[in-house]
This record gives C-alpha cells, sequence and structure tokens, in this order.
C-alpha cells in the first residue's frame, strides 16, 4: 500500500522533491538545501534535502510521519490564529511518501527543539515482499548527542541513495524550474528559500529567469475579487523604450464592478444574466497578477535580437497558475493544462482572450478562507465542485476585463509596428480544411452541414476579399478580422481530426461563420432605398419588442413628433435596421448588469450636423465602460462573452453611407438630463439633395 502511494498519488519525480520541499515549508524551514551528486549513476547517486525546520520527535516519526493521510497538519491549521505563523499547505499526510519514487534506500535524520536528534533508514525494497508490516524492518536510532544539529538547532535531513532512474541535463532543469515555481514569480515567500546545492551546476546554465521576462510584458494587471465585485483592477500599458511612437498608459477602475454570469433559466430556456457571489462559498478574497506579451515577430525584433529562449520560457512556464498561501497548487499552469480554456476561447471568441503562451499568471487565495477548494489526493488540482466552477468563472470575468485594457493597447501597437497584409492567404487553408472534413468525417448529416457552413464561409469571404479591400475602408480593421479567422480555421483543421470532437467542431464552424457573415453582410453592395428615420426606428423597435417588454424598458423620445423624422433618406435598410437593434441590445444588456432603476430608453431624430439627418439613441445606464473612440474598433468590448463587432460593424455600417456614428455630449443635443450618465449614440446620414 505504501508502495502505491507513492507511485500513484506522486506522479514524477519533480512533484516528489516538490512535496518533500512543501513538508519543510509547512516545518517553519526557512532554508531549504537540495544536494544532488552524481545523478548519472543511480547507483552511487544521491540526493539530499535538508532544511531548518521544527523538525520532529520520535514520536512525531512513529506516530505522524510514518502513517499516510494523518490529520496533523490540518490540527495546526486549526489551531492558528495569528497571521505571523505559517499555514500548513499540506494536509493530507501522503506527500512524504513521493520520496519512494526517488531511490530505493532512504535516511531520515531529525531533531526537534527539546527533543534528541533520530535518525530513520528504510529500504524500499523490503516493502516489496509480502511480509506484513509488522515484520518489515526499519532501523531508528536516538542520538542523546547530535551529530547534525548541534548547538540548538532543529530540522530535517532526508537522504536518498540508490537511486531508482538515471537523472539527465533536462530532467535536472525540469526539476529547478519546478522547485523555483512553487512560489509565485511575483512575490517571494516569506524567509523561504530553495538552494540548489549540485556537483554539475552547469546543467542550471543559460536558463532564463523571471527577472528578465518580466521587462519584456508589453501589459500588466493585477485584480481583487472579493465576493460578488470586482473590487480593484489595475493595468498598465509598458511599451519598450523602442517604441517611440507609444506611451504608457496606466488604468485603473473607478470602483467596484459587479460579477456576473450567464445562465440558461430553466423555465424558459433561455440565457439569464444573475449576480456571482463567491460570499456564498468558503473562497475567501482572490487576486489575480498577469503579464501578458506579445510574440509577433515584428514586435520581438523591436526588443531583442534573439527570441528563442524568451518562446522557450513562455512555453514552459507560461498559463495561469494558483497559490495558496504563497505555495503553488498543481497542475494549474502547467503546460498541457489548459484550466481555463484559454486556448479554446482563443478561437471560440476572436481577438477577446489570449493564449497561454503569451501570459504569466498568478492567483493568489488564502488557504484559511478557502477551504470550499478542495485540494484532489493525487496533487493535480481542486475537486471539481461547486465553488471551484465559480471561483473559475470569477477568473474568467475578471480576465474579460483585463483584455478589453490590453486590446485597446495592442491594437495601437499593431498599427504602428506590426501592421499585417489583407492579403493573407485564406482560400488555401478553407480548401485544406474541405479536404479533411472530407477525408476524417463519416459521410452524413455532420459532414454535409460542415461541408455546407465551409462552402458559405468561402463565398462570404470572397465577398470580403472582393470589395471590402478595394474600398475606402480597407486597413488594420479588416487585417484583425482575417488574422483571427486564420486562427479559427487552424484550430477546426485541428478538431477535425480528432474523434468525438463534433460539438467543438460546431462551435467553431457556428463562430467562423458568424464572423464572416456579418462582414460581408456589411461590404456587400445591399439596395439602398428612401427610407424615413421613423420608419427606421419603428422598424427596429418591433422586432425587439418582446426583448423591450421583456426587460421592462420604458421607450422615450421625441422622433415620433419630429418632421425631420419624416423626411426620407437613403438607406439599405436591412444594415441600418441591424445596427440600430446592435445598439439598442447593448444598452438592454449594460442597463441589466448596472441594475438600473426605471429603465429607459430615448430616441430622437434631430438636425445637429450640417447635411445630415442625425438619429439619437441613449438610455439612463452606467454609460461607456471604454473611451468610445475605442468601442468601435474590432473585437474590443467590455461586456462579458462580447465578441466586440456590434459598435465596429455600425460604424462600418454608416462609412458605407458615408455617414457618421459618434457619442455627443447630452448637453450639445439637448437631451433630457435623466439620460445625461448613460449611453449616448448618434447615427448621422447625408440628406437627400
Amino acid at each position: 500500500m505504501l508502495l502505491q502511494l507513492g507511485d500513484q498519488l506522486i506522479r514524477s519525480e519533480s512533484i516528489a522533491v516538490l512535496e518533500l520541499v512543501k513538508n519543510s515549508y509547512d516545518a517553519n524551514a526557512n532554508l531549504v538545501t537540495l544536494r544532488m551528486n552524481d545523478l548519472t549513476t543511480p547507483k552511487t547517486g544521491k540526493i539530499e534535502i535538508e532544511d531548518d525546520g521544527d523538525g520532529m520527535s520520535l514520536n512525531t516519526i512513529r506516530d505522524v510521519w510514518m502513517y499516510p493521510g494523518t490529520e496533523d497538519k490540518n490540527k495546526k491549521a486549526a489551531q492558528i490564529t495569528d497571521d505571523s505563523k505559517r499555514m500548513p499547505i499540506g494536509g493530507k499526510g501522503i506527500g512524504r511518501f513521493g520520496v519512494h519514487k526517488l531511490g530505493f534506500e532512504i535516511t531520515l535524520i531529525t531533531k526537534a527543539e527539546g527533543h534528541e536528534e533520530v535518525e530513520l533508514s528504510i529500504d524500499w525494497r523490503d516493502f516489496e515482499r509480502d511480509a506484513l508490516l509488522n515484520d518489515i524492518p526499519i532501523k531508528i536510532y536516538k542520538h542523546s548527542k547530535p551529530r547534525h544539529f548541534k548547538n540548538g538547532k532543529t530540522g530535517t535531513i532526508l537522504k536518498v541513495t540508490n537511486l531508482r532512474s538515471k537523472w539527465t541535463r533536462g530532467s535536472v532543469r525540469e526539476l529547478y524550474r519546478a522547485v523555483t515555481s512553487l512560489s509565485s514569480p511575483f512575490q517571494k515567500l516569506d524567509k523561504f528559500e530553495t538552494v540548489f546545492d549540485l556537483d554539475k551546476y552547469h546543467w542550471l546554465d543559460g536558463l532564463t529567469k523571471f527577472s528578465e521576462m518580466k521587462k519584456l510584458a508589453l501589459y500588466y494587471s493585477k485584480a481583487i475579487i472579493s465576493g460578488a465585485e470586482l473590487k480593484e483592477l489595475n493595468y498598465e500599458f509598458r511599451p519598450w523604450d523602442s517604441m517611440d511612437k507609444l506611451s504608457k498608459r496606466p488604468y485603473k477602475s473607478d470602483a467596484p464592478q459587479r460579477l456576473v454570469e450567464t445562465i440558461i433559466d430553466e423555465t424558459t430556456g433561455k440565457k439569464k444574466l444573475i449576480t456571482l457571489d463567491l460570499d456564498n462559498y468558503e473562497i475567501g478574497e482572490v487576486t489575480l497578477e498577469l503579464l501578458i506579451f506579445d510574440l509577433s515577430p515584428k514586435v520581438l525584433a523591436l526588443g531583442m535580437t534573439e527570441s528563442k529562449g524568451f518562446k522557450d520560457y513562455l512555453k514552459r512556464n507560461g498559463g495561469i497558475r494558483v497559490f495558496r498561501n504563497g505555495i503553488r497548487v498543481y497542475d494549474y499552469g502547467e503546460p498541457g493544462n489548459d484550466w481555463l480554456n484559454l486556448d479554446k476561447t482563443r478561437v471560440n471568441r476572436p481577438g477577446k482572450t489570449i493564449s497561454n503562451n503569451i501570459v504569466i499568471g498568478a492567483i493568489y487565495l488564502d488557504k484559511k478562507s478557502s477551504s470550499d477548494l478542495e485540494e484532489k489526493t493525487n496533487r493535480e488540482g481542486f475537486v471539481e465542485n461547486e465553488a471551484y466552477f465559480k471561483f473559475v468563472e470569477a477568473v474568467l470575468f475578471t480576465l474579460d476585463k483585463v483584455l478589453t485594457q490590453r486590446n485597446i493597447d495592442k491594437e495601437q501597437v499593431r498599427k504602428f509596428y506590426s501592421p499585417r497584409s489583407v492579403s493573407q492567404p485564406v482560400m488555401g487553408p478553407l480548401a485544406d480544411l474541405q479536404g479533411k472534413i472530407e477525408k476524417k468525417i463519416k459521410k452524413g448529416d455532420l459532414q454535409d452541414s460542415l461541408l455546407k457552413s465551409v462552402k458559405a464561409i468561402k463565398d462570404d469571404f470572397e465577398t470580403i476579399s472582393e470589395i471590402y479591400t478595394r474600398s475606402a475602408s480597407a486597413g488594420l480593421s479588416l487585417s484583425i478580422v482575417i488574422h483571427e479567422i486564420m486562427h479559427m480555421i487552424a484550430e477546426l483543421s485541428r478538431a477535425v481530426q480528432i474523434k468525438k470532437a463534433d460539438k467543438h467542431i460546431r462551435e467553431l464552424v457556428k463562430t467562423l461563420q458568424k464572423t464572416t457573415n456579418n462582414y460581408a453582410s456589411v461590404i456587400k453592395r445591399s439596395r439602398k432605398s428612401r427610407t424615413s428615420p421613423i420608419e427606421i426606428l419603428e422598424q427596429s423597435l418591433e422586432n425587439i419588442e418582446f426583448r423591450i417588454d421583456a426587460h421592462k424598458i420604458d421607450v422615450k423620445g421625441k422622433y415620433k413628433t419630429r418632421s425631420l423624422a419624416k423626411v426620407d433618406l437613403k438607406m439599405a435598410t436591412n444594415l441600418m435596421t441591424s445596427s440600430i437593434i446592435n445598439i439598442i441590445d447593448n444598452s438592454l444588456w449594460w442597463q441589466n448588469y448596472a441594475k438600473t432603476k426605471n429603465k429607459k430608453l430615448y430616441l430622437d431624430v434631430i438636425d445637429f450636423r450640417p447635411g445630415y439627418t442625425s438619429i439619437i439613441i441613449a438610455d439612463n445606464g452606467p454609460g461607456f465602460t471604454i473611451p468610445t473612440i475605442e468601442a468601435v474598433k474590432p473585437f474590443i468590448s467590455d461586456k462579458p462573452e462580447g465578441m466586440g463587432l456590434g459598435l465596429h460593424l455600425a460604424h462600418e455600417v454608416m462609412k458605407s453611407h458615408k455617414g457618421h456614428i459618434s457619442f455627443p455630449n447630452p448637453q450639445d443635443i439637448e437631451l433630457p438630463k435623466p439620460f445625461w450618465g448613460g449611453g449616448c449614440v448618434m447615427l448621422s446620414l447625408p440628406k437627400v439633395k
């Protein structure tokens, strides 16, 4: 049983060493020395872990250390009331048995204050015989005169000999990375340090350090989640000195923001926005700290001459890790553990999220107040209970807010330092994707549906490339969309080769088709006809009448009485209606999010800009949470799960009509006072001559 604990619950040598280092932390050690010698020859190799912690008495060894699953650390944790005392990070009592993975023979030497020094020896091969545990020899000696911990010193030395396997340069470097990642790179553990003492110390040469990486991150953020609120959000854009066209941009949230999540209403079967309150669980305050990087070759060329080490570091250390009382909770943030679905969401929500290989993040929890986040016995993350899923939702909500700010600055970086050609290949990869669908997916409804969707995507993109790229609107906005389309095609190509990925494939196709269709609908030469503003407004309201009633919105305004509203303008009615509905839908969402009392919508038609008739859409909600100049750019949205295309497409629609979208000062257009603090959008169309 003891050997099974070591083999099944501790999956690797690195994790075994980490568990022993954690034990030293729990023993209140300030210094852990890890000695490794002659690792290429298992029979003579030696691994030694020494700490200056509390040590153990003979009784502790017999009654606690030799028994798995004891409650000793949990009892200690319950007794701690002084914040200066270290909260134990272990609790299952099985970590020490991972030493079995390192070698066949161990020697334990330890001394606790007021007790004799104790030495214990175990040969794990004795446990492989079918003898009873009571018959297995375990040598224990007491030294009345200390041999190792002299002059009142306490601590523990664990020596492992007759190693089970040969260690390589790569495995030692992996161990070094694992041990150094035990604590957050952003903050050192208070009075706790691990020192490596190797006979082949040159094996660690050339490892990129976090201090070097930190200087290369363009975006930094720190946020605090408390209860039902994003209590604090700090963000900073940190352009390199070589980016002389850009300046630092700090951002700090003005007030706490309500945490929300979208659920399916059991009664109606429709999506419903609800408050996400972590106070309903024992999770405590959550702090998130992030460094976000840019891997564009043109950007990297501005800050470094050789990028291989930089990329390798992110490949191995990228991701968002979780730390409890300063100590890492595995396996979050390890390569291959996409626990927040960042890589998948990166494709399903183009432009609005990040992949693990461009972020180094840390989430901090307090062990005493996060008891509902229970670690699995195999040391591979938390039990996936209700509290865990709410914790994940809160983190994703916060990350979404950070990325809203990041995208504002990312667009400027792309504009000045990494412009993309609008002629990037799309049709070729689509043809390859079609071939993979025909080859990898069995003939039937799914294959037919996918091939039909791919054809529609091809048709829409041909429209985009033939018309949009020749128009005055071509440029950065389209290049960003093409870039995101390429990402989705690449992910689809991977997904079709994986068995049982039908749901994922359908989601990807739906997202890709929606993106290309939205853009194609804007740039197609829609037939323009003479229609009055009042007709467009009433048609838009009629199309969303149910939503208006469901949200209990009081529609106000003078648009029905304005003579100007009855004068025809030349417009593509379907595009104008779609734009107005998008704007109103955004208004409904934000009023609902802000829990606005007596929700109102104000519509008007005015003669504000010479030569234009302007449609006003305003509300009494919270107003715009990001600069309006950024809100019309693609994939920039402060709405959770929002793609950031609504206002951008409205902007493109107005340009196609030789009109304008703007966000006037409420007093300049004589907007009633109840709407001064809300959102206000003005759509200006040329008058018919």
